[in-house]
C-alpha cells in the first residue's frame, strides 16, 4: 500500500517558493501558500497547484492545518509562527537562522520537545553530493587531526549600489545581515564536519553606508559582508568569510587541512548539474589535490527549472526525505531546531565580537 501523501503549508514565498517543488517531489501534496503579496501568492499558486492561497499565517494554520508547516519568512516572524504551528500539532520546517536569538532558538526547540514533533531547520547546504562525500571522508578520518579550515560564501546580489535592499537590510527584521544569510550555513558546516564553535573574533562591513532600509526609514544596519576567526573545541583554528556584495561571484568553498590529509570542495552556481559541487583530495606524499568522483545521486528532472526551483529539487528535497523518514519513524533528524540553536549561539557571539572587536566566547549551556 502506497504511503499516505502528507499535507504541507509554505508561509513566504521568496526563498520560500524553493520549498514548493522540493516537497511535490517527495510525494507531499503542498495545500496552501501564504504571502503579504496576495497578487504574487496566487500567481505562484496557479503555477505549482496549490489549491489555497492565505494573506495572514495564522489564517492559513487555522483554516488549512497542514500536517507539515514550512516556515520562510523573515528571521523576526520565526519564533512566532513556530510555536502556533507545533501546538497545533504540526511539524516544522524553519528556514536558517532559526530565530533572533538563542533565547528565541531555545523557546522554539522546547516547544517542539513538548509537542512531540519534528522539528528541523533547513540547513540544505549539508546535502550537495561533493558536501555529503566530503562529510564521509571525514568522518572516516581522513583528515587525520584537523589543523585548521577555510570556508567562504560569496554572492554579488548587493554589489551593485542602485540595487534595491529588502528586509534582510533592516536587523530588526533579519537579526543579522550576510551572517544570517550566508554564514549560518558555515557555520552549521563547521560544526557538522569539525565540532563546536568555541570562541570568535570577528569583523563586519556594510557596502554601501548611504543605502537605507526598505521605506527609507532609517539606514541599512545589518552587515554586507563578515570575516570571522573562530577555535573550535579542538583546539583548531577555522576562517569563515561571507559577503553578498561579491561582484562576479556566486559560489561556496571549504577547505580543510590536518595530519594525514587535506579536502577542498567547491560549488559554483553556473554551469550544468552545478549542485553537485566539486570535491578534491591530497593525502600522504600526494603533491597536489586530485578529484574525488562523487555521483549526482539525483535524478537528471533534478536540474531544469529556474534557480530556485533547481536549488529546492536539489538540494531540499534530499533533506525533505530526511524530514518525512523523521515523522515516519518517530525520529528527530538533523539538521534539527538544536542545530538551528547551536548555530544561532555562535552568531549571536559573532554579532558582539564584531562590535566590541574583541574575542568572544560562544556560550555552549
Amino acid at each position: 500500500m502506497p504511503r499516505r501523501a502528507h499535507t504541507v503549508g509554505i508561509i513566504g514565498l521568496g526563498f520560500g517558493r524553493a520549498h514548493i517543488p522540493a516537497f511535490q517531489a517527495s510525494g507531499c501534496e503542498v495545500v496552501a501558500v501564504c504571502q503579504r503579496n496576495l497578487a504574487q501568492a496566487k500567481a505562484i499558486a496557479d503555477k505549482y497547484g496549490v489549491p489555497r492561497v492565505f494573506e495572514g499565517w495564522e489564517e492559513m494554520l487555522a483554516k488549512a492545518r497542514p500536517e507539515i508547516v514550512v516556515i520562510a519568512t523573515p528571521p523576526h516572524l520565526h519564533r512566532a509562527i513556530a510555536l502556533q504551528a507545533l501546538a497545533r500539532g504540526a511539524h516544522v520546517l524553519c528556514e536558517k537562522p532559526l530565530a533572533m536569538t538563542r533565547d528565541e532558538a531555545r523557546a522554539m526547540v522546547e516547544a517542539a520537545a513538548r509537542a512531540g514533533r519534528v522539528a528541523m531547520t533547513c540547513f540544505n547546504w549539508r546535502f550537495p553530493a561533493a558536501t555529503q562525500r566530503l562529510h564521509a571522508m571525514v568522518e572516516e578520518g581522513f583528515l587525520g587531526t584537523l589543523f585548521h579550515a577555510s570556508l567562504r560564501y560569496l554572492v554579488p546580489r548587493w554589489a551593485d549600489e542602485a540595487t534595491p535592499p529588502t528586509w534582510r537590510m533592516d536587523r530588526a527584521q533579519a537579526g543579522h545581515g550576510a551572517m544570517g544569510d550566508l554564514g549560518v550555513h558555515l557555520v552549521d558546516l563547521t560544526r557538522w564536519n569539525f565540532g563546536e564553535i568555541v570562541r570568535v573574533s570577528a569583523r563586519s562591513g556594510i557596502a554601501y553606508p548611504s543605502r537605507s532600509v526598505p521605506g527609507g526609514a532609517k539606514p541599512a544596519d545589518a552587515e554586507d559582508l563578515c570575516a570571522v576567526t573562530a577555535q573550535l573545541a579542538s583546539g583548531a583554528l577555522v576562517t569563515l568569510l561571507v559577503s553578498r556584495a561579491a561582484r562576479g561571484a556566486n559560489e561556496q568553498t571549504l577547505e580543510a587541512y590536518g595530519s594525514q590529509g587535506a579536502l577542498s570542495f567547491r560549488l559554483r552556481r553556473a554551469g550544468a548539474r552545478w549542485y553537485k559541487g566539486d570535491l578534491r583530495a591530497a593525502s600522504g606524499s600526494a603533491a597536489a589535490f586530485e578529484p574525488v568522483k562523487v555521483p549526482a545521486g539525483l535524478p537528471r528532472s533534478a536540474g531544469e527549472g529556474d534557480q530556485l526551483e533547481v536549488t529546492g529539487k536539489a538540494t531540499i528535497a534530499p533533506l525533505v526525505k530526511r524530514f518525512l523518514a523523521g515523522i515516519r519513524k518517530g525520529e528527530k533528524p538533523s539538521p534539527s531546531f538544536e542545530d538551528g540553536m547551536r548555530a544561532q549561539t555562535v552568531l549571536d557571539a559573532v554579532l558582539e565580537s564584531a562590535s566590541r572587536g574583541a574575542w568572544v566566547d560562544v556560550d555552549r549551556a
